[in-house]
């Protein structure tokens, strides 16, 4: 009998050991589900407050514009030869300042050589020929020669004048004054001189360096009133008008700013991405601007906000 007590006994211990486990169970289930709910509550909400501040950055009162520093197309200028020639001599180094007039390089060709001397002829004929002109007209007054005489004078005078003419007009376009060629007589060389004051860029050539008609030396750009070519999109190009004013920084520089005032519109659309080209002349040039460097602008508001 007491045995049988005993086995009871242990068959009650053990059936509620076995009823704890599950209890236990089924009292962090609740605690652990209330968890991940509330994780995924937390990663719901974190999108929606990522909206928010992404719609509150895209203000469409306030478009920025990316764009480049340029020079306009009148103060630029390309060297280049309307005779071709070998380099004889070149002065100048990419980066220098040159002003108005400056010789950059020499050229060598005999053919400008010919050029003067055929100048200086045509100049002696027709001074020749213009005297004898006016004798024979004299003589035709008294008779004492012949109409077709004086005729022929004429068209011999009249054909010498001409020649010297295009002569004069072939040295002008190499950039020598006929009247100090006068003076100074035949040069060996040609002088490439710089049409504007600014600084040497595009320098492609060496001493020795043979060059065909219409092949460029250099170019020479002027900095002193530089412009801002801005791209700009369709659905911003009806904020963009002439006058309007934009405040911009320049790549390197800081976070300095300056200003430029909208002068032009271009009038095609890009076909690639649809963006418009804008010019802007720079209001506060900085000494250290340059064509190519990278630009953020920004419209500014009619009190200049």
């Amino acid at each position: 009998m007491r045995t049988k007590i005993l086995f009871a006994s242990m068959m009650v211990v053990m059936a509620c050991s076995e009823q704890k486990p599950m209890g236990a169970a089924e009292e962090t289930t609740p605690k652990d589900t209330t968890s991940i709910a509330e994780r995924s509550d937390t990663k719901a909400t974190e999108p929606a407050e990522a909206d928010v501040v992404t719609a509150a950055t895209n203000v469409a009162n306030s478009p920025t514009f990316n764009g480049v520093i340029m020079v306009s197309p009148q103060r630029m200028a390309t060297l280049s030869l309307t005779l071709g020639g070998k380099i004889h001599t070149l002065t100048v180094m990419p980066g220098q300042k040159v002003t108005c007039g400056q010789v950059v390089a020499t050229i060598d060709n005999p053919a400008f050589i010919e050029l003067q001397q055929a100048y200086l002829e045509a100049c002696a004929q027709t001074e020749y020929l213009e005297r004898e002109y006016q004798r024979q007209c004299a003589l035709g007054e008294e008779d004492a020669t012949s109409r077709k005489r004086v005729q022929q004078s004429k068209a011999e005078y009249m054909s010498m004048k001409s020649r010297l003419a295009a002569s004069e007009s072939r040295l002008r376009t190499l950039g020598i004054n006929p009247v100090s060629l006068q003076e100074k007589g035949i040069m060996d060389y040609l002088p490439v001189t710089s049409p504007l004051t600014g600084y040497v860029t595009n320098v492609d050539v060496n001493i020795g360096k043979y060059l065909d008609a219409g092949e460029p030396i250099c170019d020479v750009i002027d900095k002193r009133a530089p412009l801002l070519q801005l791209t700009v999109y369709e659905k911003e190009l009806s904020q963009m008008r002439t006058g309007r004013r934009v405040l911009f920084r320049v790549n390197g520089m800081g976070t300095q700013s300056f200003e430029a005032k909208v002068v032009s519109i271009d009038q095609s659309i890009d076909e690639k991405d649809y963006s418009v080209k804008v010019y802007a002349q720079v209001l506060t040039a900085h000494n250290d601007f340059r064509p190519g460097m990278y630009v953020r602008a920004k419209l500014l508001d009619a009190e200049g906000n």
